[in-house]
């Protein structure tokens, strides 16, 4: 990964922009995506992750029209991670997704940051959370379908950074996507969501649990026979203050990272 580029995605592919690009602000819109169903499909079909978070807020980069950009600010897994911030989960968000096609020039990213902030702002959230992961992901073929990344758009923005999160163990499916320890927890609950994460784990060779089977079981059985375990180091994590008060009462922020060729 080069640190004079910018990373773009399109089709849940990587590309790279270079650094300092200008962007002519006069041919983009910010819009407020009032529902989830454009935001969704944008996300899904672009974004590397293929999945889309408990969205909070949504907003479009559009040119010409066409959309480009989404930005998804989001409810955290857990609210705790919010905690940093004054008002906490009540008036801070994480920004959950921000994803712009590779045809956007580099300091699109953070004039279309700024204008979503500022939206925010009058909405009264005071503080938002981002994390970057900096931990590169293949395929079982080999093949990277995730560079890492440490958040270089996010120190240009002036976030404050507060170090790693919590290390964990990442399960891996074929195409080298994560099957999240969320996803793992509806289907032992049964929760909202828990069927599409068994069409997961099928589709990547578990057998089909029969009806009223023990879901609990079916999971610890297959999980690991489908999936391949990853170390994770934590990802990268930034703050913002929406409002000077709260940027007064934020930490210091620490050295940025750079990019090291393990990612690390």
């Amino acid at each position: 990964m080069l640190t004079s580029c910018v990373q773009r995605w399109s089709a849940r592919r990587a590309s790279y922009r270079p650094a300092g690009e200008p962007i002519q602000t006069r041919e983009y819109e910010v819009v407020v995506l009032s529902r989830d169903t454009e935001a969704r499909a944008f996300v899904e079909a672009h974004h590397y992750s293929g999945s889309y978070p408990a969205a909070r807020w949504r907003f479009g980069l559009h040119r010409n029209g066409v959309l480009v950009g989404v930005a998804v600010f989001s409810q955290p897994v857990n609210d705790k991670a919010l905690a940093v911030f004054p008002g906490g989960a009540a008036s801070s968000v994480e920004l959950g997704r921000f994803v712009l096609l590779d045809e956007v020039p580099a300091n699109g990213e953070t004039w279309f940051l700024a204008r979503a902030f500022t939206a925010l702002a009058r909405e009264g959230v005071e503080g938002v959370l981002a994390f970057a992961d900096p931990e590169p992901r293949a395929s079982s073929s080999g093949a990277v379908v995730f560079p890492g990344h440490v958040g270089t758009i996010y120190q240009a923005h002036n976030a404050v950074y507060r170090g790693r999160a919590t290390p964990r163990t990442l399960h891996l499916l074929p195409d080298g996507t994560v099957f999240s320890a969320r996803a793992a927890q509806k289907v032992r609950a049964q929760e909202q969501g828990w069927r599409y994460a068994v069409v997961q784990l099928v589709g990547a060779g578990a057998q089909k649990p029969a009806p009223g089977e023990d879901l609990r079981g079916w999971l610890r059985e297959w999980l690991p026979l489908v999936t391949r375990r990853q170390r994770h180091h934590g990802n990268h994590r930034y703050l913002w203050g929406l409002r000077p008060a709260v940027r007064r009462r934020l930490p210091p922020s620490l050295p940025y990272p750079k990019w090291e060729a393990d990612g690390r």
